[in-house]
């Protein structure tokens, strides 16, 4: 599945290498041109549509093989789109996007640094995160005016965690961050009290963002149960 296939620079390709291949625009002025270059090329089909709004599980294929996901993301769309398509990894293989460079290096960012947030928690209790490559400016015509990578997201085969409450995990981590500035205390008030916390082995005074997912989990898991 390719997700914003614009010009059909990628998908010149993806379709010579012998792939089905699905193909989701939402411009409706390229899709004269899409249809002109592969309508007839077999295994193509274009889905004039919204990816944040399709229903990705229609292209699932009989066999029950799972979706390759490619796509070279604008960054307006890039972590919603994201967000949405880690809530479909049931039918997944993986996924290989082209993003700005500082979309990438929060998906693939660890604990205690400036990048590490929502989307690279949720990214990586889902997923094997891996960032593969740079793309400079220069690869591009005309040239953008920033940093772009490459980055690959390959969906567990079995989750490293399968007791932990994911709906809660979601709203502890959106709570977490809503300001960054702000300790656990604050921000998580409502959702678990600091004694509860402390009782996790968890700085009430801290940060979100110098907690590991593991304590995100342990945190959603407890207040399932307060």
């Amino acid at each position: 599945m390719e997700i914003g296939p614009g010009e059909g620079a990628l998908t010149d390709a993806l379709i010579d290498s012998g792939c089905r291949l699905d193909a989701i625009e939402l411009d409706r002025d390229l899709i004269p041109g899409l249809l002109a270059a592969h309508s007839l090329k077999p295994g193509f089909k274009l889905h004039s549509a919204d990816a944040l709004a399709f229903d990705f599980s229609t292209l699932r294929a009989a066999g029950g093989e799972r979706l390759r996901v490619v796509g070279n993301l604008p960054y307006n769309i890039s972590t919603p789109l994201i967000i949405r398509l880690l809530g479909e990894v049931d039918l997944i293989h993986d996924m290989h996007f082209m993003l700005q460079k500082e979309v990438v290096d929060r998906l693939a960012a660890t604990p205690g640094s400036k990048q590490w947030g929502r989307l690279g928690i949720l990214a990586q209790y889902h997923c094997d995160v891996e960032a593969l490559f740079d793309v400079p400016p220069e690869a591009f015509r005309p040239p953008p005016k920033v940093q772009s990578a490459v980055v690959r997201l390959a969906p567990y085969s079995a989750s490293p965690w399968p007791d932990c409450n994911e709906p809660e995990l979601r709203r502890v981590v959106r709570a977490a961050f809503a300001q960054r500035r702000k300790t656990l205390r604050n921000n998580l008030k409502g959702l678990i009290d600091s004694s509860r916390l402390e009782a996790l082995g968890i700085d009430p005074g801290a940060r979100a963002e110098t907690l590991a997912l593991t304590q995100f989990i342990e945190i959603a898991n407890a207040t399932d149960s307060t």
